[in-house]
């Protein structure tokens, strides 16, 4: 029996799917490359019977969105914001550029960029309750956990943001997201240590003004050297977004539910926590620690070879060639170095990596460095301490993830998220009484 014909006027853009169950062919329309899940749900063995679905457990291979906002080639270690290439955005722009790029989709003109400058530094402010909030964490909260709980209780200070529907009150909760994530960041960073919070400086950059808030003790005004600056601006650009990773996953998933962009945005915090996401830089020093010293790379790399260590910051989900926010981030490091003087680990990453670059057993499994390779190495520079590592990720990443909220809530197709599962559980049990089934 053969189904309906092909629903595209060309048949060579569309599958044919024969259902052996059956016999009956199906003609599913391709778009860009893929096929509409709904369309393989029309394949079923009877009227009784659900429709076919896929099975994907962590969405290896399917899309849940259009997206404009990021463009990765895997293959060729390709990564572009709104079409530009990463590798000139870190050389040409700075932070506030590329965030206003994420978000509204071009570059900005100069009177464009002033007024947004304008606006993020004018609301990089929190209100003094919040303060009071964060001062009632445990001496020894993580500074994550911090920041996702400070993120989600901004939606109580601006119960306006719920409406999603007004385009002027969406750029209002963007401003002000972007604005206030580095005082919430710097302050959950002071709260641990100890120290009294530091208010903005609003005569600062947006990236020297964060490491005023983190670092300022008795100085009338803190001065940051300028290749430090610099180094985190670059950090921040190269982890402002990353396609449909978990944490972006998270916001437009809790997004979906049309709930304020502070609550979404607290959600993709939370998905960062997971070591998993965030906290591979992390592991990178761990691994480097244990090391110990140039001379013994090679039994450490025998040791990966015979499954018996494993090597961090190498390889990636996506990329499946050289990381193109590592070759980066690796001349950054030189940078921070020439101020902060060389860290030890830093000759040992630089032997590993010459080492597994030249090593068959890598090159064949196209294991290249990836972005955490070298961002641990930056960040113990400037003196945080690595629970600090995934707050400054956040940072760098809250404009793509209002970026990917914002396209999701214009988005006509989006649905609320509601995956299909694969029920393997008990069926048509008979319930007995406890009184039956104690006695």
């Amino acid at each position: 029996m053969t189904d309906a014909p092909a629903v595209t006027e060309d048949n060579t853009q569309s599958l044919t799917i024969r259902d052996n169950r059956t016999g009956s062919e199906y003609a599913v329309p391709i778009t860009d490359g893929t096929i509409k899940a709904a369309d393989l749900g029309k394949i079923r063995v009877d009227e009784e019977t659900p429709g076919l679905a896929v099975y994907d457990p962590g969405f290896v291979n399917t899309a849940s969105c259009r997206s404009a906002v990021t463009f990765i080639d895997g293959d060729k270690g390709i990564l572009e914001y709104r079409g530009y290439p990463i590798e000139q955005l870190a050389e040409k722009s700075n932070f506030l550029e590329v965030a206003y790029l994420l978000i509204h989709g071009a570059l900005p003109t100069k009177a464009e960029y002033d007024a947004w400058e304008h606006e993020i530094t004018y609301h990089t402010f929190v209100h003094e309750n919040v303060k009071s909030f964060m001062h009632g964490f445990r001496y020894d909260a993580h500074p994550m956990g911090m920041l996702m709980a400070s993120v989600g209780a901004l939606s109580t200070f601006y119960p306006d943001a719920r409406n999603i529907d007004d385009p002027a009150n969406r750029h209002m909760q963007i401003v002000r997201m972007i604005a206030k994530m580095p005082t919430l960041g710097a302050w959950s960073f002071r709260h641990a240590q100890g120290k009294p919070f530091v208010y903005p400086d609003n005569d600062l950059s947006y990236t020297e003004n964060f490491l005023s808030m983190l670092f300022k003790m008795s100085e009338k005004k803190f001065e940051a050297d300028e290749r430090l600056v610099r180094a985190l601006d670059v950090l921040f650009i190269l982890h402002a977004d990353h396609e449909q990773n978990a944490s972006t996953n998270a916001v437009r998933s809790v997004g979906s539910t049309q709930v304020d962009p502070y609550s979404a945005v607290a959600a993709g915090v939370g998905a960062l926590f997971g070591p998993l996401h965030g906290g591979a830089n992390e592991a990178v020093l761990r691994m480097l620690r244990r090391i110990g010293k140039k001379e013994n790379i090679p039994s450490f790399i025998d040791g990966v070879k015979n499954g018996n260590e494993r090597l961090m910051g190498f390889g990636h989900r996506v990329y499946k060639n050289y990381d193109p926010r590592a070759k980066i981030i690796k001349k950054s490091a030189e940078d921070v170095f020439e101020v902060t003087g060389t860290n030890p680990l830093l000759d040992i990453a630089l032997e590993l990596e010459k080492i597994a670059l030249e090593d068959e057993y890598f090159v064949q499994r196209k294991l290249y460095p990836n972005v955490d390779f070298y961002s641990g190495l930056i960040y113990e520079a400037f003196q945080f301490p690595p629970e600090m590592f995934t707050v400054l990720f956040a940072i760098g990443r809250t404009p793509g993830w209002l970026a990917q909220w914002l396209e999701l809530v214009q988005d006509k197709e989006q649905k609320i998220a509601r995956p299909k599962q694969i029920y393997t559980g008990e069926r048509r049990l008979d319930f007995t009484a406890a009184s039956e089934r104690w006695a």
